[in-house]
Formats: structure tokens, C-alpha cells, sequence
């Protein structure tokens, strides 16, 4: 039988009309059952943005890109199968441990958190014969379930009421009992404002080294105590410093890659002695209310960002207040006067580092999606179904922006009234 792929002109055009009435049988004919995708006249893939996502249970269409929702299961199970890929790494009698207290911010790891583990990897796996083990220890409660996808061989959890909050006392003498019981080769922690920074230093002292701040670089040194050497910010990051790595070191982010080629045990620790309780001179009086407006953008956690597509700006600013989010725009919306110029998001205003962006009427200019690289989850509401931000999001929504708010607002309100009528 001849393998000379033969076209069909008149279906090829029905492909490409969709307006005719058997474009969506002809699309999942030409795509193996698939309405979005279709093998052109040229042997290339192409897709119909029209499409891309699926109806959800109130009306709404919507995208997710992690492929976790309904219309998304072929990238689901890819996941899937990616993740069940990794290679299980099980190292039961480590040469050595390399401890990093990890910052959890939310309760999750956090993408500097996984570049800390990333580096933790890197010094324990770097001889073969001799593999030391990467042991992390967590405080208070956390709703991570993926330890071990992060690098982690040995987690010691420490919930006690006494490491809650701003705590670093009673942490540094949990940390001080976990150094004279398993005496780890190297410490690693965060060095950002959020805790790690204050806590490395504390280690530090207390157990009389020198540490290495603002980390970024480690590379093998057989001359060193330790065999490596560090390079590190310095001078208000205007020069690189280079010095041995000491046994505690405070990490930047982006200072390794993450781990993602394999899984790792992280079998629960305990330790054999109990921590001995800390006279805390420090006391906790809890979290200070503080208006999302008056939050830098370089600095929130939370962002409601709007664009061209906002007609309801009193709606995007109700929104914006019942969510507890701080406010952002894109330079159009800033060039329109809808927002103040400090409020710009992207690569010609402000790069910001938030957990969660939420995106409304934004198409995605190239600026604005550099501005937003590193935010952690994108969220974003469009009546586009092609335009850049669909692609860069974690998940999208499509229909109109103001309707689709105010939904969101009653929801949010209806929640906080049960929850007060509860109380």
C-alpha cells in the first residue's frame, strides 16, 4: 500500500472554515479525535484557538494550562506520567547530612526554597561513592505534600505552639539541639527578609562561624576545608565576592536549579533527646492589619493587576479591597490615568515577585509578561482565548471581566458570612 499521504482539498478547507457545519467533525477526524489540533497541508500542527478550554459548572469558560481541571486530562496524564518518570532515590545510610531550614512561606515551598534544596542536592550528591542525605527542618504547620519531589531525604516536622509566629529563640535552640545530635556537614538557609536571613545569622553565632550571606554561586574546590567555594553579593550588590563555603550559608534565590529528575524519600526524623525550652525575651503579639494599597508592588504577596479590558474601574477597585489584594495595571491602563504611575506592572515599571497575580483584561505585552516572570501562580481574566497572557497563565478565565468579578466578589462575601455566623 502506498504511503503518499493524498490530500483532500475540499476537507482541508472545512478545517480551516469554521463556520461550516462539519468543521468540528472534520477537525477531530484530521486530529486524532482532538476538536483543537489538525495536521495542516504541510504536515504542521495547527490549532484552533477557539477551541482551547471547556465550559465550567457556572457557565464560564475557562483555560487551565496545568491540565489538573476537565478538558485539560491528555496534559494531565502527561504530568502525570512525567512525574512517575522521576528516578527514586532512597540513600539509607548517608555519608553526611546537609541541613537546610526552608522558609515555607504560606505553607508551601516557595520557588527560593526549592533553589535552596536545589543547592542542598548539589552538595550532597556530589560524590557518588560517598552520597550524603539532604535533611530538612520544618516549623509549625505546613500544607505541602511534596517533600520529596523538592530533594528532601530526611524531614524533621517541629509543630510545637512554641515555634509559631516570630519565634527565633526558640527556633535557634531547636536548631542548636539538631547540631549536637546529628551535627550536619553544611547548614543552608534562605537570605531574604521573610525569616531565613535573621535565623542564619543566629545559627551562626551560636555556633561560632563565619557565614557566607547573599550565596548566588558554588562551584567544587579541592584546595577548600569543605571542597567548595562560594560566590556571594556584596558591597550593596555592586561586586561578587568569592571566599571557602563555611558550614552556614545564606542562599539567594536562583542560586541552584530545583531538583526535577528525581524523587527522594523525605522519611520523617525525630530526634533522640528533647529540645530543651528557651526563655524567649521576644513576644509574639501577632500580625499587624495593614492596608493592601500601602503595600510596595516589589513587595506584595498578593496582586490584582488591570488592563485595556477593565470598563468597571470602581468594580476592579471594590474587588481589588474585598480581596485584600494590592492593586497593579498595565502601561495602557497607567497611560489612560485609570491608575498612578508607581502602580505599573512590568518590565518599564515594576518587576514583582508575588505568589499569586491575577491578571485582568491584560492581553500580555512583551514588557508586562517580563515584569511578572516570577510570580508563582498567574491567574488571569480575558475575553481572548489566543492572546499571550492565555499562554503564560495557570489558569484563565474567559468572559467578560467585570461580571466575572463581581461573581467572585459575592462569592468571597457569602463565604466570610457563614464564617462569621458560624463564630
Amino acid at each position: 500500500m502506498s504511503e503518499i499521504r493524498r490530500r483532500d482539498p475540499r476537507r482541508e478547507w472545512i478545517a480551516r472554515n469554521r463556520l461550516h457545519p462539519e468543521h468540528l467533525s472534520v477537525l477531530a477526524e484530521q486530529g486524532g479525535g482532538a476538536a483543537s489540533e489538525w495536521l495542516g497541508p504541510n504536515g504542521v500542527i495547527r490549532k484552533n484557538p477557539h477551541a482551547i478550554g471547556f465550559i465550567g459548572p457556572n457557565g464560564v469558560k475557562r483555560i487551565d494550562r496545568s491540565g489538573a481541571q476537565q478538558g485539560g486530562q491528555a496534559a494531565a496524564a502527561g504530568t502525570r506520567a512525567a512525574q512517575d518518570s522521576r528516578r527514586n532515590v532512597i540513600i539509607e545510610t548517608p555519608a553526611f547530612l546537609v541541613a537546610v531550614v526552608p522558609e515555607l512561606s504560606g505553607g508551601r515551598l516557595s520557588g527560593h526554597d526549592k533553589d535552596l534544596l536545589g543547592l542542598a542536592r548539589r552538595l550532597a550528591d556530589a560524590d557518588p561513592e560517598h552520597p550524603g542525605a539532604v535533611l530538612a527542618v520544618v516549623f509549625g504547620e505546613h500544607k505541602e505534600d511534596a517533600f520529596g519531589e523538592a530533594g528532601i531525604d530526611r524531614l524533621l516536622h517541629l509543630d510545637d505552639d512554641a515555634y509559631v509566629g516570630f519565634a527565633p529563640e526558640a527556633r535557634l535552640a531547636a536548631l542548636s539541639a539538631v547540631e549536637r545530635e546529628l551535627a550536619p556537614r553544611h547548614w543552608l538557609l534562605p537570605d531574604s527578609p521573610l525569616g531565613g536571613a535573621d535565623l542564619g545569622r543566629r545559627l551562626a553565632l551560636r555556633l561560632g562561624e563565619r557565614p557566607a550571606t547573599g550565596v548566588w554561586q558554588i562551584e567544587a574546590d579541592g584546595e577548600a576545608p569543605l571542597g567548595w567555594r562560594c560566590t556571594a553579593r556584596g558591597a550593596a550588590e555592586s561586586l561578587d565576592i568569592q571566599r571557602p563555603l563555611p558550614r552556614v550559608a545564606l542562599a539567594l534565590a536562583e542560586c541552584a536549579e530545583p531538583v526535577d529528575e528525581t524523587r527522594h524519600a523525605a522519611e520523617p526524623l525525630s530526634l533522640a533527646e528533647a529540645i530543651p525550652s528557651a526563655l524567649s525575651r521576644i513576644e509574639d503579639l501577632g500580625q499587624v492589619a495593614v492596608d493592601p494599597a500601602g503595600v510596595a508592588l516589589a513587595e506584595a504577596e498578593f496582586i490584582v493587576s488591570g488592563g485595556n479590558g477593565v470598563k468597571d474601574w470602581d468594580g476592579f477597585h471594590h474587588a481589588a479591597k474585598v480581596l485584600g489584594a494590592t492593586e497593579g495595571a498595565s502601561r495602557v491602563a497607567v497611560d489612560d490615568g485609570f491608575m498612578a504611575r508607581d502602580r505599573q506592572v512590568g518590565a518599564t515599571g515594576t518587576w514583582v515577585t508575588a505568589r499569586v497575580y491575577l491578571a485582568v483584561g491584560i492581553s500580555g505585552a512583551i514588557q508586562h509578561l517580563q515584569g511578572i516572570q516570577s510570580c508563582d501562580k498567574v491567574v488571569t481574566i480575558n475575553l481572548d482565548p489566543g492572546c499571550d497572557m492565555i499562554k503564560r497563565a495557570d489558569l484563565a478565565v474567559i468572559g467578560d471581566s467585570a461580571e466575572i468579578l463581581a461573581a467572585l466578589v459575592a462569592k468571597v462575601e457569602q463565604q466570610r458570612g457563614g464564617q462569621r455566623d458560624a463564630a
